[in-house]
C-alpha cells in the first residue's frame, strides 16, 4: 500500500537541497538516506534520497541526480510516497497510519453516531478528520487527545468528546472581550455608588 510521507517545499541553498513538509510520524524510517520514493506527479520520480539533515527545525533532503537550485525548485509541491505493508503498524500504540483511520465510525461517548471519517488533512499544527455526517454534510474534527478520546480499530470507531459548537453550531458559546469588559464594569458599579 502507498502512503504519502512528505511534500517537497522550496529549494534550500544552491546545491540541490529541498525543504520537506513531513507527513509521517516516522521520518527517520521513511525519509532516510537510501530510501527510494514514488512521487505524485509520477513522472517526477522515483526519487532516491541521498542525504538528509535538520536545519532550523526543518528537514532538508537532497535526492540523487539533483545538483543545483534549479533542479531542486522543479520538484516543489511534489508528494513523496512510500510503499508500506498494510499489516505494518506504527511502533507507538498511540499513533496510527491514515489508512487505519479511514472509514472509521465517529461516535460520542454515549454511542451517538456523528458520521464516518472520509479524509484526513495534515496541517502544520494538527491533523483534522473530515467526517461525513448521515445527512451528507461534513464536519472537521481536530485529531487531538482532548477531543478524540479513543480509537478502537477492532470496533472500527473513533470516540469523541467535542467542545460545545464543534458538532452542533447551535450549542456554540460565543465569548468576546466586550462581554468580559461589561461584566467587569457591572462588578465595579456594585457598592461603589454614592456621594462624597
Amino acid at each position: 500500500m502507498q502512503l504519502v510521507v512528505a511534500r517537497i517545499g522550496r529549494a534550500h541553498g544552491i546545491k540541490g537541497e529541498v525543504t520537506v513538509e513531513v507527513r509521517t510520524d516516522e521520518p527517520e524510517l521513511r525519509l532516510g538516506p537510501g530510501a527510494v520514493l514514488a512521487t505524485e506527479p509520477a513522472h517526477v520520480g522515483p526519487l532516491a534520497i541521498e542525504t538528509g539533515r535538520v536545519h532550523s527545525g526543518r528537514l532538508l533532503l537532497r535526492f540523487e541526480g539533483v545538483r543545483d537550485r534549479t533542479a531542486a525548485e522543479a520538484l516543489r509541491n511534489t508528494l513523496l510516497i512510500a510503499e508500506v505493508d498494510p499489516a505494518e503498524l506504527p511502533e507507538d500504540p498511540e499513533e496510527f497510519y491514515d489508512h487505519q483511520l479511514m472509514d472509521l465510525d465517529v461516535v460520542l461517548a454515549d454511542g451517538t453516531e456523528i458520521g464516518r471519517i472520509t479524509e484526513i488533512t495534515h496541517l502544520p499544527s494538527q491533523d483534522l478528520f473530515i467526517v461525513e455526517r448521515p445527512d451528507g454534510s461534513e464536519v472537521m474534527i481536530p485529531f487531538v487527545e482532548e477531543i478524540v478520546t479513543e480509537i478502537d480499530l477492532e470496533e472500527q470507531r473513533a470516540v469523541i468528546t467535542p467542545p460545545p459548537g464543534l458538532i452542533d453550531e447551535s450549542e456554540a458559546v460565543v465569548a468576546s472581550a466586550r462581554d468580559e469588559d461589561e461584566a467587569g464594569d457591572d462588578a465595579a458599579d456594585d457598592g461603589t455608588k454614592g456621594g462624597v
